[in-house]
């Protein structure tokens, strides 16, 4: 039945998603499923098949129209469902593939495909294709006016966020983890958000 195997396809793009967010140590790909792929694939152009023909009978009046506009519809529905499941789980995917690129486990990953067979029948051709060409393209933009900025660190906010403040008010002296900051009408301080944030609220400080 049309559209079996797609939903077999976004079980498995389920199954891939949940075990990799379940991983701690750069969890690798399942196998990629080029039958099921392909499958689909065929799939979607007889069904490209049928919409042709479907618009070809309606022309000539050769179809109850209310019938064939049915069929097609219907038909058109079940190949563009075909293909949003296929583009999914390429980009599930490939998903998985950016994020072990920036978290270093790419380079693991390529240093194992050139010395395992059978961890490189767990990639498509154009997979392993895609994950060197975006290696290369992070080494590149590494290595020039950003190197000295870590793209591969955490995407992850600081807990601690610290901020410029503006003494409108005396305010005496505070200490913090920092060290003790004295709070003079008109200096300002380079300060943790948290260690000061009751003291902007009642107006003596200014985020600036």
């Amino acid at each position: 039945m049309y559209g079996d195997l797609a939903d077999k396809l976004v079980l498995e793009a389920k199954r891939t998603k949940h075990l990799h967010s379940r991983s701690s140590n750069g969890y690798k790909l399942p196998m990629y499923h080029e039958e099921l792929i392909q499958g689909i694939l065929k799939e979607v152009g007889q069904l490209k098949k049928n919409t042709e023909f479907l618009k070809e009978q309606q022309s000539i009046g050769s179809l109850d129209d209310r019938v064939s506009k049915c069929q097609y519809f219907v038909t058109l529905l079940c190949m563009e469902r075909n293909k949003r499941c296929l583009l999914a789980y390429q980009k599930m995917r490939a998903d998985i593939l950016d994020r072990f690129a920036w978290e270093k486990n790419g380079l693991d990953l390529l240093n194992e495909l050139k010395g395992s067979e059978q961890v490189a029948s767990d990639l498509s051709h154009d997979e392993q294709e895609y994950l060197k060409d975006y290696l290369d393209l992070l080494t590149d933009l590494k290595s020039s006016e950003l190197a000295d900025i870590d793209l591969s660190g955490s995407l992850t906010p600081p807990s601690d966020v610290f901020i410029d403040v503006r003494v409108l008010k005396d305010a005496g002296e505070i200490q913090t983890e920092y060290g003790v900051f004295n709070l003079i009408k008109d200096s300002q301080f380079f300060v943790r958000h948290s260690d000061v944030e009751r003291l902007i609220q009642q107006g003596y400080l200014q985020k600036i």
